[in-house]
């Protein structure tokens, strides 16, 4: 019987999957100006900077930075981009780095990971009216066929080792442009202070993943060993990143379809001929481990039993057919078809030692339902843990293990605050489709990204939250826009890299973490200056005029100060 559920889950979960595509970048739909060219004689090489998404049709005014210097802790992940003016084609671009050297001291050239910076189209902003082509996936190809006048941005992604000696680092950045060498020097100064490991981070990330996106993209078998395997390298960013939460979809389409790849059921429900409930956790057990595998082991998010739709699905062997259940929580039906899936659930996650950090998870629904399903829950198995994402912030979440609220709203009280950190309750925020800004879309500045990190440190929320981690649109390497949300909005990676946004969110939580390690040692003016200092980010009122480049720029050099 386990074997026929188990081929039915892989059966029933099979997705119509597509070629991969060999995505080109677009034609810039900005007017192409060949005068801005006629000064440019050149190929060049330049420091920009990282607040900057730099046109590939405008060769940029760069200001002129001999030696590009960057400051970080032991175990931080710094970024430096550089930027390439091409007045003429090269066949063929190659990057590389040297070691950094500081006296007798050496980090490997091996830590520098190196991108090219491509481009994809993106919507202008919310209203979705204009289209713009803008600099935002990044690209570890090792090498680049470039056009002429056309702007390529380059990105370092430099990781200090957390053993590092303390000191100050030289390294050289070179782009060969067809057997042409451009060479930029450039500076790491390693404080005397270590970072810990992104699985030791504080700051609680939820980026949800959507497996079913892999598959489709590359037209890989679904949870086969190839399937797997794309998703390894993917899914290590998130861990990377600090990710803490892993996804489970364990009934149907939960989010009625809102993405390209729509999230398929982990978990198989099938009646007996003979009226019995059985539940086959295959695939959801290995997408759990092949997660924590990947270093993502904190948390298990289960999503949901308060779906858009309120259908659910099972196979029916005294049909031979897949029948479906339309009601709602509260309702009898609704409960029939619950009640007997969490007691086995519960059973099968304390079998697999997982109970204690998995959650009945939930999203933005109606409180009165929200309610219904938590009383159900808790009533399966007292011990169920809960977590939600809110538009509001009801009384019942007082009881929600961990929960999520809109960057719009109100900002939670301290006392409220206080009570969840006694019973290690974290509370997050999210955006999403809005607000406007700050927000993590492909034309949002990326300083946004930063932002977020720091929004949390002054607002005291334990992290953030984000609906979609690699939910990715048809193309998303050529055309970013989707049919519903803003350009982005599905999506922080691409197939095969990594993006400017996520980049700068990782900057954001690093500096999250510096700040509650400097505020624990802290006393007397110096502790005050870095409160004064983080809660210019507590507002939820943020604006494009107030710079958010600048506003991280003043305050990184405030934390410098006081290493």
């Amino acid at each position: 019987m386990r074997h026929l559920i188990t081929t039915l889950a892989l059966v029933a979960t099979t997705l119509p999957l597509s070629a991969q595509r060999a995505e080109k970048e677009l034609a810039d739909p900005a007017p192409f100006r060949a005068e801005a060219w006629q000064n440019v004689k050149d190929i060049s090489l330049a420091w920009g900077s990282t607040d900057e998404r730099y046109s590939r049709s405008e060769p940029p005014s760069l200001a002129p930075v001999k030696r590009m210097t960057v400051h970080g802790w032991r175990g931080e992940r710094l970024s430096v981009q550089a930027v390439l003016t091409l007045p003429t084609a090269v066949k063929r671009a190659t990057l590389s780095v040297s070691d950094l050297v500081s006296g007798k001291k050496r980090i490997a050239a091996g830590n520098v990971r190196l991108y090219f910076v491509c481009y994809t189209m993106s919507d202008k902003d919310t209203g979705r009216k204009d289209s713009i082509l803008v600099a935002d996936r990044l690209s570890p190809d090792e090498s680049m066929a470039l056009e002429a006048q056309t702007v390529r941005p380059v990105w370092l992604d430099i990781r200090i080792p957390q053993d590092a000696a303390a000191g100050t680092y030289t390294a050289m950045l070179t782009a060969d442009c067809d057997g042409r060498r451009l060479s930029l020097p450039f500076t790491v100064e390693v404080a005397d202070r270590t970072l810990p490991s992104p699985a030791s981070w504080k700051f609680h990330l939820d980026l949800w993943q959507n497996p079913y996106a892999v598959a489709r993209y590359y037209d890989a078998p679904l949870w086969s060993k190839q399937h797997f395997d794309l998703m390894r390298p993917i899914m290590k960013q998130y861990a990377e990143a600090g990710g803490k939460v892993i996804t489970c979809s364990i009934i149907q389409h939960p989010w009625n379809s809102q993405t390209e790849d729509p999230f398929e059921s982990m978990i198989t429900k099938m009646k007996t001929i003979d009226g019995q409930w059985r539940y086959d956790y295959t695939v959801f057990d290995r997408w759990v481990e092949f997660m924590m595998d990947c270093g993502v082991t904190k948390q298990i998010d289960c999503y949901t039993l308060v779906p858009w739709h309120y259908r659910f699905d099972y196979f029916d062997l005294a049909t031979n057919s897949v029948r479906y259940v339309d009601c709602k929580p509260g309702e009898k039906q609704y409960e029939e078809f619950i009640m007997p899936f969490l007691k086995d659930f519960a059973a099968h996650l304390k079998q697999k030692g997982w109970f204690q950090r998995t959650c009945i998870a939930m999203d933005e629904r109606p409180m009165d339902q929200m309610q219904a399903t938590y009383n159900i829950v808790k009533r399966a198995d007292p011990d169920y843990r809960i977590a939600g994402a809110f538009n509001y912030f009801p009384e019942f979440t007082a009881n929600v293990h961990d929960a999520s609220v809109a960057y719009q709203y109100d900002l939670i009280d301290e006392k409220t605050l206080a009570e969840r950190r006694t019973k290690n309750d974290p509370i997050t925020f999210y955006t999403c489709c809005g607000p406007a800004w700050p927000n993590t879309f492909t034309f949002s500045p990326p300083a946004e990204s930063a932002y977020l990190g720091w929004h949390a440190a002054a607002a005291g929320y334990d992290g953030y939250l984000r609906w979609a981690f690699n939910s990715w649109v048809k193309a998303p390497c050529q055309d970013s826009r989707f049919r519903t949300w803003p350009s982005g909005d599905c999506f922080f990676v691409y197939p095969g890299g990594s993006s400017i946004r996520m980049e700068r969110l990782v900057q954001g939580i690093q500096d999250y973490e510096k700040i509650h390690i400097l505020m624990s040692e802290l006393k007397g003016k110096k502790l005050e200056l870095l409160k004064q200092t983080v809660l210019k980010f507590r507002p939820n009122n943020y604006e494009p005029k107030d710079d958010a480049a600048q506003m991280i720029r003043q305050a990184e050099a405030v934390i410098r100060s006081l290493e």
